[in-house]
């Protein structure tokens, strides 16, 4: 018998991913375009609005990997260790495509370290996915001053937040040596993936119905086909598809997932003395679905960090 679980309206809007936007706007960090005497239709500049609305759309509806490890600590797991790539593998990463994965696994297990106060862990993570960046050409995404003023500020959560933000936000060299939005959306991927290995990986079986972390889990159904979306507009990219066809199994268990909806109800709050609107999300994930899914996220994972 399905067991139903109220989960919350969705996935939070997290951290906007300047990589992500900026690649598919084209924008340079901080330089002027010389000036040109150009006419655009303007039809044909409302559809380049609309694209880059839609860019914005995509990225900041996918949850960072910060985003990821924040969701994960704050449905009670624990912090365990072994479920994080080791270190040891960077050197296993030496295409293009390996490393893009791997920038993201790693800043999601670096932002996972951090927000359980792991501190030469979150140096080490640091540190890997640096090394990620420096193959890929992101000469200024993670620079050595960031990970000194890491280790100046261990203690400090805030700075740490900060710092962990703009290892995956910073992306000026990027932009203007490479322009390559294919990258971005493998990045993304992998620190999606990551998120989700480790979400599934922390649930006790013994404690599923109800449980939070599952779901956070439920939650990804809303953003894998924003993730399919995303990689789809690097189609033709030999490691976008073979990406497409990976996550493209995981999207056929989640459709197995059936999400509804209450209609929208005016309720009152004595507390602010006002009016809310408030609905309700309740679904029917199965042990069985859950089993199937977690497998295929593991499969997948382990395919990313070889």
């Amino acid at each position: 018998m399905n067991k139903q679980l109220r989960i919350g309206s969705g996935i939070g809007i997290g951290i906007v991913l300047l990589l992500g936007v900026c690649l598919l706007t084209d924008c340079k960090g901080g330089k002027k375009a010389p000036q040109e005497d150009l006419e655009v239709d303007v039809k044909d500049k409302e559809a380049i609005l609309q694209d880059i609305r839609q860019a914005e759309k995509i990225f900041q509806a996918l949850p960072s990997p910060l985003e990821s490890a924040m969701l994960i600590k704050s449905a009670g797991a624990r912090f365990e260790e072994k479920l994080l790539n080791p270190v040891s593998a960077v050197k296993n990463y030496v295409t293009n495509k390996a490393m893009a994965l791997n920038l993201g696994i790693y800043t999601c297990d670096l932002s996972f370290a951090s927000l359980y106060e792991q501190t030469q862990l979150l140096i080490d993570y640091m540190n890997a996915a640096k090394k990620m960046a420096d193959g890929l050409g992101i000469l200024k995404a993670i620079e050595q001053e960031d990970i000194d003023r890491l280790e100046e500020n261990i203690n400090n959560s805030e700075v740490i937040m900060d710092i962990v933000s703009q290892t995956f936000m910073n992306s000026n060299s990027y932009l203007e040596d490479n322009g390559q939005p294919a990258t971005a959306a493998i990045v993304l991927t992998g620190g999606w993936i990551e998120g989700l290995y480790i979400s599934t990986q922390l649930v006790d079986m013994n404690d599923f119905n109800g449980n939070k972390l599952v779901g956070r889990i439920i939650d990804q159904k809303l953003s894998i086909d924003i993730l399919i979306n995303l990689l789809n507009g690097s189609k033709g990219n030999a490691a976008v598809d073979e990406i497409i066809l990976e996550v493209t199994r995981l999207k056929n268990v989640f459709d197995k997932i059936k999400i509804d909806t209450t209609p929208v109800r005016p309720e009152y709050d004595p507390e602010s003395k006002s009016t809310v609107l408030k609905s309700e999300i309740k679904t029917d994930m199965t042990p069985e679905v859950f089993m199937e899914l977690s497998e295929i996220v593991k499969e997948i994972r382990n395919s990313f960090v070889i």
